[in-house]
């Protein structure tokens, strides 16, 4: 497709539009980046604020959202605890031939190591929990119990941006699967770097599946990119932050963006991150949805096989370089 060829920064973002655009200043401002308060009582509101931040930023953060704050300070605590392990037993649960399990890197260049770990935790089918640490004991359930809220939240996010789209509430996430959509955790553990002003935890990127959700400890770092400027983004206590990725611009035609966003690195203090990607089936063939095109509005994306995008966008990616958040 023309837009798809011509429009390289909306898809997942080469390495040479990382190098162009790593290579501005680390420092971000602090603008305006939407929060969507999901109690308000007019429902009608919250969806017009839903389906305009999706429009015009592809990324906002929502409070009162439905997650308890205990179990998200639980998350936290075990993530952390998982960490302070000894090497030996994170090594445990180490990556083999698949992305799921425990990783640490080395980044000689900013003297900071990367370390982070990586599991499916739905569908149930599809989870293997021999990369699910034993230790701390909580670990797997507090992120079952987890699990379901993000699931919920997930999908009532979906029926809001459905209906942005005139479309059934149900309709985003019929079409990623249904049950059948895959949920992805990655823990990302970053120490503090003496080379801050240098480092990205993260290079600049888009998120290839369709949603993620995200909940950062309160040290800042994650910026996004809007208006040829960096902006960071605040930090909300107990607040979820949600990113707009590749295929929900792609099944939107287009109406919702996707963001190119990147995380930095403290000089002083720890961050921890745990985004949860949602994608479709690997074998869903994805691309503007039917109802959203015609002689007036022709498809802007090529619809394919989901695996094989997921294929062809890690390809370009030197993989090494481009760890996620």
């Amino acid at each position: 497709m023309e837009y798809e060829r011509d429009h390289n920064t909306s898809s997942s973002s080469p390495p040479s539009l990382c190098k162009q655009l790593a290579s501005s200043t680390l420092r971000g401002s602090f603008l305006n980046i939407p929060v969507v308060d999901l109690s308000a009582s007019d429902e009608e509101l919250v969806v017009r604020a839903v389906v305009k931040a999706s429009e015009e930023w592809g990324i906002f953060q929502v409070v009162n959202h439905g997650i308890p704050t205990e179990l998200m300070q639980q998350l936290q605590v075990v993530g952390k605890q998982f960490f302070d392990l000894p090497e030996a037993e994170k090594e445990a649960v180490a990556k083999e031939e698949d992305f799921e399990g425990y990783k640490r890197n080395y980044l000689e260049g900013i003297k900071a190591w990367d370390e982070h770990l990586f599991h499916r935790i739905w569908p149930p089918s599809c989870i293997n929990y021999k990369y699910w640490s034993k230790n701390p004991p909580r670990y797997r359930e507090v992120n079952e119990e987890y699990t379901r809220h993000m699931k919920k939240l997930t999908e009532k996010i979906l029926g809001w941006l459905s209906e942005g789209l005139g479309l059934p509430p149900v309709a985003l996430t019929k079409s990623l699967g249904g049950e059948m959509a895959e949920y992805v955790i990655r823990v990302n553990f970053y120490q503090p770097s003496p080379k801050s002003e240098l480092a990205l935890g993260a290079a600049v990127h888009t998120d290839i599946g369709a949603i993620t959700l995200l909940v950062p400890n309160e040290v800042p770092g994650l910026q996004v990119f809007k208006d040829e400027q960096w902006l960071d983004l605040e930090y909300i206590n107990s607040a979820v932050v949600v990113i707009i990725g590749d295929q929900l611009m792609r099944m939107s035609n287009g109406r919702y963006k996707n963001v190119l966003h990147r995380a930095t690195l403290d000089k002083e203090n720890l961050r921890i991150l745990w985004p949860v990607f949602v994608a479709p089936k690997h074998d869903l063939f994805v691309g503007p949805l039917p109802e959203l095109t015609g002689d007036e509005n022709p498809p802007k994306f090529e619809t394919i096989v989901y695996k094989y995008y997921l294929h062809q966008t890690i390809r370009n990616w030197t993989l090494d370089k481009l760890p996620l958040y």
